[in-house]
């Protein structure tokens, strides 16, 4: 799978260098920071990533909408990570493209909705405990792996004796 990961107003230099760290672990082929998020250069991001930020491919831009122009023209199929109405279960998101890209939002607010309005799809993770969300690294590394798994994982095969 063709997955890249769109941090949009990630106000955490942490995050931006811990999403680094997973996007290099989990095979990831591309992190755009877009918006007001950290870019690469920042102390804090270079400190968290422990090199991440050099091992996988990236760019910056403040201005979020050209990206997505280009990666719908690419033929990327833009899943948001977000808790709204319109978002499934990430168990039951098969994207029927090779070429994902994960869209995230700001620690605190998210997704803005006119951002939301540009996906394809929307997911969550279901919670189980009194928090309706998870970190945004955290969040991102399990949907990246479950998306990868689903695509990579082969079918399950039942054998009855």
């Amino acid at each position: 799978m063709d997955l890249v990961i769109l941090a949009h107003n990630i106000r955490s230099a942490e995050n931006i260098g811990s999403l680094f760290r997973a996007a290099d672990a989990l095979g990831v082929q591309k992190v755009i920071l877009t918006g007001y998020s950290p870019d690469t250069d920042h102390p804090k991001v270079k400190k968290t990533a422990l090199g991440a930020e050099s091992a996988v491919a990236h760019e910056k831009s403040t201005d979020i909408l050209p990206i997505l122009d280009k990666l719908k023209t690419e033929e990327y199929h833009i899943l948001g990570l977000e808790l709204d109405d319109r978002a499934i279960m990430l168990d039951d998101c098969k994207p029927q493209t090779q070429k994902v890209a994960l869209l995230l939002g700001n620690e605190v607010d998210g997704i803005p909705s006119y951002l939301r309005d540009e996906c394809d799809e929307l997911v969550y993770i279901p919670m189980h405990g009194i928090k309706e969300s998870l970190n945004v690294t955290i969040a991102t590394a399990i949907t990246a792996y479950q998306l990868i798994n689903n695509r990579t994982r082969p079918p399950l095969t039942v054998i009855a004796n």
